[in-house]
Order: structure tokens, then C-alpha cells, then sequence
């Protein structure tokens, strides 16, 4: 995946890609002392519409106050930045969006509370994540980090290395993505998406309270199931549940909506894309491109 683009919005105004640099003293490429965010643009054919823009900044604020450090902008700056950062590229593509902020004192003390902070925000052209005809997943070693040990609520860069060992593992194995289970056996995300099961004709997840990222993608998912009348139901899920259920499905930012054909060398959905997952894949599709009036509230024009 190569990620470049000519301009970054950086510290507050606009630079040059090669321009954006940082020292290697920073606090934050020590100790994963960052926040982040991942947002897709998708060209209509008029415009590059941004989805869920408010929502990914205020979790960006929460992140923050998790992690005890200060955002030196208002939500409506970091909006704007973000926006900036997409149209001083001049994108008439696909692209995924990376704000992030990070501990930018160039210090070896672990208190973060007296110590600056950096915002930067680069965006590049994207396309799939994952293969969108379904992917073979399994379930790794590695458990999910648990919410009393770190704030997985957050999106705290340092506890993604949760995540590289757990994605790393299982493309050694020769598959597509990994799927973790929680310290009580449970599963509950892939490395980086939040994951839905469907049994006779219902779809099931897992809690909020337990470990998972509370994902944006997540909830317009379930938002969008409930319109057209499909069951969802936040419970734990087995392993079991996993191998023997109808349709299994992966969603987040980057993933949006990707079918999991199979687990562990089992088949799902005759390792086909399953008629639910096929249904709520078309309809984000077209609530990401502005096509339904009713979900425009979740797109930001940036032209």
C-alpha cells in the first residue's frame, strides 16, 4: 500500500509531504503516545464526500481525554484541518484519511500531562482494504487486549501493537485477516474491525463493554439494520457461534463491509458472500457516496 500525497496539513498549516517531519526524540514514537483516526472520502462522480466527519473528531476528543492530553484545537478547527488537508490535494478519488495526534515533547518522561501536543492530518488514495468477495479469517493466538489493562474504547496508537502481532500471525498462516478473542474466549474484533454473525436471520455482536472499539462503521451498520428491518443484538459471541453461523461480516473504516467466507478452514456461506451481508454491503455503498437523502446528514462535501 503506498501512502503519499504532495501536501499534509500540519501544526496548523499546510505542507509539503516530504516536509512533514518529526524528531526522533518524541514521546510519542517511544511510548505509542498518539491518537488517531481513519475516515474514507468517496468521489461521487461530483464531489469527495467525507463520511461521518463529526463523529470521527468528537471520538478523537475522547480519545484524548482518555489518554489525559490536551487537543490544542476546537473540534470545528480539526474539521476544518481535515477537510483542508483533502482539498489543498485537489482528490478526485477514493481516499482514506489519517488525522492523528501525538505527544510531541521531545522528552523520555512517561507523564503526559504537562507535555505538548501535534496535530497532523494526510489523506492518499484508497481503494479496498480487503478483498470485497469475501475473505478467509482466522482466529490467532493473541487475545484482545482487555478494557481494565488499556482503554481499547480509545484509539491510542500503542495499543494497535495488539493488532500488527495479531494480523501478522495470521498472514503467516496464509490468511486474510485475524479474528481475536477476548480473555474469556469470546471473539470479538478482527485487527482492526468490529465483527457481525448472522444466525436465522438475525445479527449478532459483541457489546460495547467488551473490549472492542466502540466502531463508527459499527454503529451505521446497526442503525442501517434497523431501518430495513433486520435484527441486530449485541451479545458475546463463541467460537463456535463463529464456525456454525449463516453469514459473517467485518466492518470499519477501511474494511467498510467485507464478507468472511471462512474461519479457521471452515466454510461460511458456502463460501459465498451471504444474502444479509450482500444487502447492507449495497446500501452502505450508496449512503457513503450521498446517493440516499435520508443518511446525507453523515456526508461532508469537501468541494
Amino acid at each position: 500500500m503506498r501512502v503519499q500525497a504532495q501536501y499534509v496539513w500540519f501544526d496548523g498549516k499546510i505542507t509539503k509531504w516530504e516536509d512533514a517531519k518529526i524528531h526522533i526524540a518524541t514521546h510519542a514514537l517511544h511510548y505509542g503516545t498518539s491518537i488517531f483516526e481513519g475516515l474514507r472520502g468517496y468521489w461521487n462522480g461530483e464531489n469527495l464526500l467525507i463520511f461521518r466527519l463529526n463523529e470521527h473528531v468528537e471520538r478523537m476528543f475522547k480519545s484524548a481525554k482518555i489518554l489525559g492530553v490536551k487537543v490544542p484545537y476546537t473540534q470545528q478547527e480539526v474539521r476544518n484541518a481535515i477537510i483542508e488537508a483533502v482539498r489543498a490535494n485537489n482528490f478526485k478519488e477514493d481516499v482514506y484519511i489519517r488525522p492523528i495526534l501525538f505527544v510531541s515533547t521531545q522528552t523520555v518522561a512517561l507523564d503526559v500531562r504537562d507535555l505538548d501536543t501535534s496535530l497532523a492530518v494526510f489523506a492518499f488514495p484508497f481503494g479496498k482494504y480487503l478483498p470485497p468477495g469475501g475473505i478467509r479469517a482466522a482466529v490467532v493466538s493473541w487475545r484482545r487486549v482487555h478494557n481494565t489493562m488499556l482503554p481499547v474504547m480509545a484509539k491510542i496508537g500503542g495499543i494497535y501493537v495488539n493488532s500488527v502481532l495479531a494480523l501478522t500471525e495470521a498472514r503467516s498462516r496464509g490468511y486474510d485477516e485475524a479474528l481475536l478473542a477476548d480473555i474469556n474466549g469470546y471473539i470479538v474484533e478482527g485487527s482492526g474491525e468490529n465483527v457481525f454473525v448472522a444466525r436465522n436471520g438475525a445479527l449478532y455482536t459483541p457489546p460495547v463493554h467488551q473490549s472492542i472499539l466502540e466502531g463508527i462503521t459499527r454503529d451505521t451498520v446497526i442503525t442501517l439494520c434497523k431501518d430495513i428491518g433486520i435484527k441486530v443484538e449485541e451479545k458475546p459471541i463463541t467460537r463456535e457461534e463463529l464456525y456454525t453461523a449463516d453469514e459473517v461480516f467485518l466492518v470499519g473504516t477501511a474494511a467498510e463491509v467485507t464478507p468472511v467466507i471462512e474461519v479457521d478452514g471452515r466454510a461460511i456461506s458456502d463460501r459465498k458472500p451471504g444474502p444479509i451481508t450482500t444487502k447492507i454491503a449495497t446500501l452502505y455503498a450508496d449512503v457513503v457516496r450521498g446517493r440516499i437523502e435520508k443518511y446525507s446528514r453523515w456526508v461532508t462535501p469537501v468541494y
